[in-house]
Formats: structure tokens, C-alpha cells, sequence
């Protein structure tokens, strides 16, 4: 295990990570970093606790239509098939 500083905001944080992970938390950290502002802004600027509420509520909220998008790419990826494979079909039947 290392230790690996994160950078949230104004605010370190050392946190321990399985060996080979620390990238992932440092990724991981910089997404939260990237809402830090609009977080702060959210909040009212409060209170570090309440603006890593309003990071986890955006967070929250992008997970979820994120969820709900791969029903809607996967039926378009499907669509997609079967059209290139129709027009395939088409195609050859033709020749």
C-alpha cells in the first residue's frame, strides 16, 4: 500500500492505495477537482463538507443518466447492424 496525496479543491487529502491504484485515485480526485467550483458556488461556500456533498450530488446525478444511456445507444448500435446488414443483404440479392 502507498500513500497518495489528493488535491480536492483547497483541501489534501492523503489516502492509501492498493498497490498499482494510484493513478486511478488521482483520476478519480481530478473529477471531483473539475466540480469543485461549481460546488463551492452551490454551497454558498460554507463549509468543506457541504461543497463535497454538492460534488457527490453532481456526481450522483451524472451516474444516473449515465446509466440510463446504454439502453438507448445499445438499441441505436442495433438498429445500426441490422440496417448495414439489410442493405448487405439488399445488396447481394441485387448482384
Amino acid at each position: 500500500m502507498a500513500d497518495v496525496t489528493l488535491e480536492i479543491g483547497d483541501r489534501r487529502h492523503v489516502v492509501a492505495s492498493p498497490d498499482g491504484q494510484e493513478d486511478q485515485l488521482r483520476r478519480l480526485a481530478a473529477m471531483l477537482d473539475a466540480q469543485w467550483p461549481m460546488a463551492v458556488r452551490a454551497s454558498g461556500g460554507l463549509s468543506g463538507e457541504r461543497t463535497m456533498m454538492f460534488v457527490a450530488l453532481m456526481l450522483a446525478d451524472s451516474l444516473e443518466e449515465a446509466n440510463r444511456r446504454p439502453a438507448e445507444i445499445k438499441d441505436e448500435v442495433l438498429l445500426t447492424t441490422i440496417a448495414e446488414r439489410l442493405e448487405s443483404l439488399a445488396n447481394s440479392l441485387e448482384q
